[in-house]
């Protein structure tokens, strides 16, 4: 399926990364959104099982740097399915708006707010991280976690988040990145390549989209790169937090 869309798009302008393959500009959103229209209904999961639910501490700790108030307007990007927008609730946030270009990652986020008796302070939308449809200005934070990777052209969706926040406003952002400790490196390596494909398949039905995952994490920029890229999006004081041994990085910055 996926080599297919490829040569469907093969003649059409720039190229990028999709994984470790170089595929036209046009074809990545169709891509990308192939895997997560596979992976929607097992994404949380999956999730659980890959991170062994450590994934949850993660997104726990980008919550307790966020310090919600319940005056503060959040935007999560990428978000479908809810985590973080309803962990941000259940800490006094405000209210909380939701992006994702992926229907069904917003469906199975609909859901689950449903079923936790969540049916006011939150809105879900469909939009593109490179072309947000929200107001500028008009968001005190704006999270992203594990979708940034994703995006075709990470500089616009960096300068997308810097529009939309208020002046003052919080960027966070959680993602993989580079494993700062050698010997967990080899073992996280062979995880990557060899388990979470097999988990892919057995339990998501897909085990090309788990591989194209794993892939993924290894293209994004290390952590002091994708800090840089921060910074020249216009975003100040950008820190930088390893999680799990740089598994994962916290990165924070301020719209000034």
């Amino acid at each position: 399926m996926i080599h297919t869309m490829t040569e469907h798009f093969a003649s059409q302008g720039e190229t990028t990364h999709f994984g470790y393959r170089d595929v036209p500009e046009a074809a990545k959103a169709s891509l990308v959104g192939r895997v997560f229209d596979s992976v929607a209904p097992r994404y949380d999961l999956m999730n659980d099982l890959m991170s062994l639910g450590i994934h949850r501490l993660w997104k726990n700790t980008l919550i307790e740097v966020l310090s919600p108030r319940p005056e503060m307007a959040l935007l999560d990007v990428g978000g479908g399915t809810g985590d973080l927008a309803l962990r941000f609730l259940k800490r006094n946030g405000g209210r909380v708006t939701v992006v994702d270009i992926n229907e069904g990652m917003l469906a199975q986020g609909r859901d689950r707010a449903l079923d936790q008796g969540v049916l006011n302070g939150v809105t879900w939308v469909r939009g593109d991280a490179e072309n947000l449809p929200i107001e500028e200005a008009s968001a005190d934070a704006f999270t992203i976690a594990f979708c940034i990777r994703n995006v075709t052209h990470i500089e616009r969706a960096l300068a997308e988040a810097r529009r939309v926040l208020k002046p003052g406003g919080r960027f966070l952002c959680l993602e993989f990145s580079k494993v700062t400790i050698p010997s967990l490196k080899q073992l996280y390596d062979a995880y990557s390549f060899g388990v979470l494909p097999l988990l892919g398949g057995c339990i998501a039905g897909d085990r090309e989209a788990y591989e194209y995952l794993a892939e993924s994490i290894r293209r994004f920029p290390d952590q002091q790169a994708f800090a840089g890229m921060i910074n020249d999006a216009g975003l100040s004081q950008t820190q930088v937090r390893n999680l799990s041994g740089g598994i994962v990085a916290l990165h924070s910055a301020w719209r000034t």
